[in-house]
């Protein structure tokens, strides 16, 4: 990972905040997974568990759930959630996904929600969900769309970064890498992927106000290297410019953020 992202063990337990903005698109995904009984999925850089729960809780035990992730403070939470829930089918690795620790075509299906373009190595993590998944199993991935039109992150880069030193900026550019047109599509073909389309979608994050929404990036710590890294009265000066930033996306007294995401998915 970059200096630029956030530390994903730190923010472990926290993640979760975000989850329910994040759900359709994980339902997206396993939609175009095709799952049915007695098959072997693999879910790369599952984070807190997602979509790797919500296909266990579907299936359960008819379903063989193998989740993945680098740091091992999210494993630890999503373990501890598939405990707690009793959820059966399922089990968890810290792994990264440049080198996967699995046989040649040992899946059925292999999953990412926005994994890729934080990789270290999205080629070779590429490369790898291509060698373990079995020909003519089903893929299905996730990225974010360009910079514009990740919303949310874009203005706050846009207040936040000018205050930062190189090596500490908010991670858009590389959040927003494979979202280019024609980027995604030309990784997968290195990779080895043929039988694949790529979509786009919107994705809107609602919130009764500003203050709702700053809450939630403040709670969640997904940019506190970089908050942390200001003096009380800088951060609230920036806060006060994403705030006047985001009064264009006002929508009924709400304010509604929009993003573009992309997912590829097919067959090998």
């Amino acid at each position: 990972m970059s200096e630029s992202q956030p530390d994903w063990d730190l923010i472990a337990e926290k993640f979760d905040l975000w989850l329910p903005y994040l759900e359709p698109v994980g339902d997206a995904l396993i939609e175009r997974l095709h799952v049915h009984p007695h098959l072997r999925v693999l879910d790369v850089a599952c984070g807190t568990g997602e979509p790797a729960l919500s296909l266990a809780r579907r299936y359960g035990d008819e379903v063989d759930v193998v989740a993945v992730d680098a740091a091992d403070g999210m494993v630890r939470a999503a373990r501890a959630k598939a405990e707690r829930e009793g959820t059966r089918g399922i089990a968890f690795r810290i792994m990264p996904a440049e080198a996967l620790a699995f046989e040649d075509a040992g899946f059925d299906r292999v999953v990412c929600r926005f994994g890729l373009m934080l990789f270290n190595d999205p080629a070779q993590a590429l490369a790898e969900m291509w060698r373990v998944l079995k020909p003519g199993g089903r893929f299905a991935l996730a990225v974010w769309g360009e910079a514009e039109r990740m919303t949310s992150l874009r203005l706050t880069a846009q207040a936040l970064d000018p205050h930062l030193p190189e090596g500490q900026k908010t991670p858009l550019m590389q959040v927003t890498s494979m979202g280019p047109p024609g980027v995604l599509e030309a990784a997968l073909e290195t990779a080895g992927f043929t039988g694949f389309e790529v979509s786009r979608h919107e994705l809107a994050y609602a919130f009764d106000s500003f203050d709702a929404y700053w809450r939630l990036v403040e709670d969640s710590a997904i940019l506190a290297r970089q908050l942390d890294a200001l003096e009380p009265a800088r951060r609230d000066a920036v806060r006060d410019e994403v705030a006047a930033l985001a009064a264009a996306h006002h929508v009924d007294g709400r304010l509604v953020l929009p993003h573009t995401y992309l997912i590829a998915s097919g067959t090998r």
